[in-house]
């Protein structure tokens, strides 16, 4: 089995950057496929970025462009670069991997708060 935890939020300010870690333990981390999924306050939690793993990308079209997922098989950890944020980003976010986030497991996830 694989845990996934995620790390790297904070505070920043509006057009800043920050980047996310999901750290991966246990076994065959490089078989899975992993998604960046974050839910704002008062919303729906939504799939941000997957990557595979072979290294294929997705991403919610309103994102493209701005944040970039990647993945270091080395260090078992999937990334999460975010530039230009807005407010509207303020959320927390969370990694999993999609049957385990249709199952409805979910970890504590890392608060990002965009703001002035």
């Amino acid at each position: 089995q694989v845990q996934l935890v995620e790390s790297g939020g904070g505070l920043v300010q509006p057009g800043g950057s920050l980047r996310l870690s999901c750290a991966a333990s246990g076994r065959i981390f490089s078989l899975y496929t992993v998604g960046w999924y974050r839910q704002a306050p008062g919303k729906q939690r939504e799939l941000v970025a997957t990557i595979t793993s072979t290294g294929s990308t997705n991403y919610t079209d309103s994102l493209k462009g701005r944040f970039t997922i990647s993945r270091d098989k080395v260090k078992k950890t999937v990334y999460l670069q975010m530039n230009s944020l807005k407010s509207e980003d303020t959320a927390v976010y969370f990694c999993n991997r999609p049957s385990r986030a249709s199952a409805g497991y979910w970890g504590q996830g890392t608060q990002v708060t965009v703001s002035s």
